[in-house]
């Protein structure tokens, strides 16, 4: 008998792929719609918000407390900002690390850009920066056997968790 593990926040993105007409595995601006959007922060699961830009937990992620991180404004390229941009931008990011070390007590961390479709960006038009936790074993014979990863949390207790962790924002320090 198998055990079943189950992932449900998999079968929306599963059903999008087919039913959004995307070319090449891009995606439709989530973050722009978040950005539009401050009322729904809870349920689109932002953890931070500022006048520049928002970090949001990843609906699919690698890891158990993957964070975006992106501005309120889509530009595709890191230089396509403004220096002032580009330092909100890394403020939030720095903002992000500090929850994420904070709420997660995590073993280590990898953070990445990837800047237009041949980097792997799902999201081209939209830069953001990816946070995320690691932990030895987080990433064992699942992937490797049966392509999946194993997510122990549920998206709503880790945002919880962020948001209760009381880390001040860096606009208050």
């Amino acid at each position: 008998m198998h055990d079943a593990m189950w992932a449900p926040w998999r079968l929306q993105y599963l059903q999008q792929l087919d039913t959004e007409g995307r070319s090449g595995g891009v995606l439709p601006d989530f973050l722009s719609l978040c950005w539009d959007a401050p009322g729904e922060d809870q349920a689109n699961h932002v953890i931070y918000r500022n006048p520049h830009g928002l970090i949001m937990l990843n609906r699919h992620p690698y890891a158990n407390g993957h964070l975006l991180v992106a501005l309120g404004k889509a530009a595709p390229r890191l230089l396509d900002y403004s220096s002032e941009e580009r330092a909100a931008f890394w403020s939030l990011v720095d903002h992000a690390w500090q929850l994420l070390l904070t709420a997660l007590d995590p073993q280590g961390v990898n953070m990445g850009i990837n800047e237009g479709s041949a980097a792997g960006a799902g999201l081209p038009g939209h830069l953001h920066a990816h946070l995320v936790p690691r932990w030895h074993g987080d990433v064992n014979f699942m992937g490797s056997l049966a392509g999946t990863r194993v997510i122990p949390s549920s998206l709503d207790a880790v945002a919880d968790l962020y948001r209760s962790a009381g880390v001040p924002p860096p606009d208050s320090a």
